[in-house]
């Protein structure tokens, strides 16, 4: 009940139709995960392995919001944390990995990039569409929506 006694309810993410949302928008991030990874092994490409590295932290992401759905504020908060430092550790991961490539002589395929990279731009895009429905309500629900909209 919004506004009722003064206080603003905010949406939790109990809503079988978000969960639903939910579900499809995590296939859609462990698929391209698996595509963006093979697709940068063969063509050489860190930026689309650090892609397919930010499309499995959404993933998971979403799979932890999911999870707390309906859950404690505490285990929701917790949740919150979590998603923050498996970020950051993915963060450093890519700019030490990166670091690494900076002395690798191959030239990655563009090629194979421009198709991938616009493979993942439109299931970003299909992400937020299904999810803008959504994206006001607590940390989680927030973080999906903030996640998937900037990775648009």
């Amino acid at each position: 009940m919004s506004g009722c006694c003064g206080h603003d309810a905010k949406f939790d993410g109990v809503s079988g139709d978000y969960k639903r949302r939910l579900w499809v928008v995590i296939a859609l991030n462990a698929t391209m995960f698996a595509v963006e990874m093979t697709a940068g092994h063969y063509a050489k490409s860190q930026a689309l392995q650090a892609d397919a590295l930010d499309f499995l932290g959404d993933a998971l992401t979403y799979g932890i919001s999911l999870a707390v759905i309906g859950a404690s504020t505490r285990a929701r908060t917790n949740a919150a944390l979590a998603k923050g430092a498996s970020l950051l550790l993915m963060g450093l991961w890519v700019f030490g990995s990166t670091i690494y490539r900076v002395f690798y002589v191959g030239v990655p395929e563009a090629e194979i990039m421009g198709v991938v990279g616009f493979l993942a731009l439109l299931t970003n895009l299909a992400s937020v569409l299904l999810l803008v429905r959504y994206k006001d309500g607590d940390a989680n629900v927030r973080s999906v929506w903030l996640c998937s909209r900037n990775d648009a």
